[in-house]
């Protein structure tokens, strides 16, 4: 005769495959009805998801259903007052959960593990669900994120203990603020992610001393004054990203890139590119080639009297650098004596998160809104990228700055990220399409720019490639793949963390660490198998391989600019103290 504990287990387990299997075919459902506007990369609309192969299908709802008749089982043995061992835990680095409420109430306790019982199951479905396009799979594991961290229990009043004693200790008074909180930022248009009145560009921000010699439409070029009594001949170049503001490069003395270089002995000239408003809305990639790097080489040859300065690109910024260093070489020129990029794609193959949301249907709505004119207004491009990192970049400071009335702290990393730019419409669709969506980059004569075919492999100057192992928007093994595109000797290094943690990792701190391998292979992996460890930051292994580049030693040029470029501002100039 059967065990009756037995049956009632069996009956539970087998309610909840059921459960599992409607959950996901409702989501995926709600999913396919969202994606259906949009188009995957072979031009055919999803009008449904195919669910996973029934074995892993199968296997994947087993689990489920045990984890969530453990976690009944954990809370009805569960003794008053103590706390019983979590069926399930947060991913390393989760902190939503991480306040002592949540695991003292058998309640809140229940509600935050069946979250990510549910959650950990509808992820392994998005990974799992046999889709052939890469992109369009990729879009269905962004879309299942987005709404499982909006549907997390502590972004919610009535499920956030947190919210309760903040509530009940303040007797109602962090509501009130919340309220406040509120308001305030939808009359900003953004969510407050630190106390913006602490911080101002030139006060405490973009300190490092400097004048602006030239500037046009597009740019301003400053030149930093020197902090060594000698420097190297051949001076460094500096081209931002134009999609952020460059004072990411000098926040704060102790974590500023740029007064780093400098006082490893370089003339340090950087492009400010201009937030763009209607007068800068027709401007297009050539236009931010011309009036950009090339223009910047052509006032730093005029200033120093060197033919061939070292250049540095970070992020689109290394992009539009390469591309416009391919460029000379296609008129014959030999612009640069070595190149730097940052965290930089230029083979957007795996273009990483930012890729799945670009495809033909949206590239050509943006064309036909903006691409002949127009602005991509900067709230939506901050929006994009914090929608990247929602549970740190958004949902944190909902239930921080409403939940619990409180105020962001002041941190000059996320004044600068809240610092948005706009970006014009003929520059931004000519991206997307010919880098996003079809790659073009890569192929040798495949993309005319300012009237030339280029080709990445004539591009042979000495090349230093860093990426970031944890890099969200510009994944290392897609950095990786620059190296065979480009003519000359490369070295590569990978950096710890993430797109802007890794990339600005001050020396001044040495904290993290980066691998080095001398060796040059295909497979980025094999390149991480055979590569070595280093603690602290790249940046000191950059200045060497840089000031092997950097010519004889010369005194310091003292005085900014020449008699046909003269200082017109001091640093950090009026364009990047413009608001989107």
């Amino acid at each position: 005769m059967s065990d009756p504990k037995d049956s009632n287990q069996n009956a539970t387990v087998e309610g909840m495959l059921q459960f599992g299997q409607a959950m996901a075919q409702n989501f995926f459902g709600m999913l396919a009805k969202q994606h259906a506007a949009m188009k995957d990369s072979s031009g055919t609309p999803f009008e449904s998801v195919p669910l996973p192969e029934s074995e892993v299908m199968n296997d994947l709802q087993k689990t489920f259903a045990e984890r969530h008749a453990a976690l009944w089982s954990s809370m009805l043995q569960r003794q008053p007052g103590q706390a019983s061992e979590p069926v399930v835990s947060p991913e390393p680095g989760d902190r939503r959960f991480s306040a002592p409420e949540w695991s003292e109430s058998p309640l809140y306790d229940y509600v935050r593990q069946a979250y990510l019982v549910n959650a950990d199951f509808l992820k392994q479905m998005s990974d799992a669900l046999p889709i052939a396009d890469g992109r369009a799979k990729s879009r269905m594991q962004f879309l299942t994120r987005q709404y499982l961290d909006a549907l997390s229990p502590s972004n919610f009043a009535a499920t956030n203990p947190e919210f309760v004693k903040a509530a009940l200790e303040t007797k109602g008074a962090s509501i009130t603020e919340g309220i406040k909180n509120l308001l305030a930022d939808l009359e900003k248009g953004r969510i407050s992610m630190t106390d913006d009145s602490a911080f101002e560009v030139g006060r405490n921000l973009a300190l490092t001393p400097g004048s602006v010699i030239h500037e046009n439409e597009l740019m301003q070029l400053i030149q930093y004054a020197p902090l060594t009594d000698q420097v190297a001949e051949k001076p460094l170049l500096i081209v931002p990203p134009c999609i952020n503001k460059f004072y990411i490069m000098d926040l704060q003395p102790a974590n500023s890139l740029v007064r780093f270089v400098i006082e490893q002995g370089f003339t340090v000239f950087l492009v400010s590119w201009k937030n763009p408003g209607k007068k800068e809305s027709g401007f297009g990639w050539d236009d931010y080639l011309s009036k950009g790097p090339l223009e910047a080489l052509e006032v730093v040859r005029s200033v120093t009297r060197v033919k061939k300065p070292n250049v540095l690109g970070f992020c689109v910024g290394g992009t539009i650098l390469t591309s416009a260093l391919a460029v000379a070489r296609a008129k014959g020129e030999d612009p640069v004596e070595s190149l730097t990029l940052m965290t930089t794609l230029l083979d957007f193959a795996e273009a990483g998160e930012l890729g799945c949301l670009v495809d033909e249907a949206s590239v050509a709505a943006r064309e036909a809104a903006i691409g002949k004119g127009g602005l991509l207004k900067g709230q939506e491009l901050a929006n994009v990228f914090s929608a990247l990192r929602a549970n740190d970049l958004v949902w944190q400071y909902v239930v921080g700055n409403y939940l619990k009335g409180s105020k962001p702290q002041a941190f000059d990393l996320l004044y600068w990220n809240s610092d948005s730019t706009n970006l014009s419409g003929p520059f931004l669709t000519w991206y997307l399409r010919n880098m996003y969506l079809e790659n073009n980059l890569r192929v040798p004569g495949k993309l005319k720019m300012l009237g030339v075919k280029v080709d990445l492999g004539k591009v042979d100057a000495p090349a230093y490639l860093m990426a970031a192992r944890e890099d969200h928007i510009v994944p290392w093994k897609s950095a990786y793949h620059a190296r065979p595109l480009l003519g000359g000797e490369t070295t590569f290094v990978l950096g710890a963390s993430g797109h802007i943690a890794g990339a600005i990792n001050p020396a001044s701190k040495n904290r993290r660490s980066f691998w080095i391998n001398d060796a040059t292979v295909a497979d980025p992996d094999e390149w991480l198998e055979a590569a070595v460890e280093q603690p602290g930051s790249w940046w000191l292994h950059w200045a060497e391989w840089l000031k092997k580049h950097g010519g004889k030693s010369i005194p310091a040029r003292g005085k900014a600019g020449n008699a046909k470029y003269k200082p017109i501002e001091p640093a950090p100039g009026r364009y990047v103290k413009e608001r989107a």
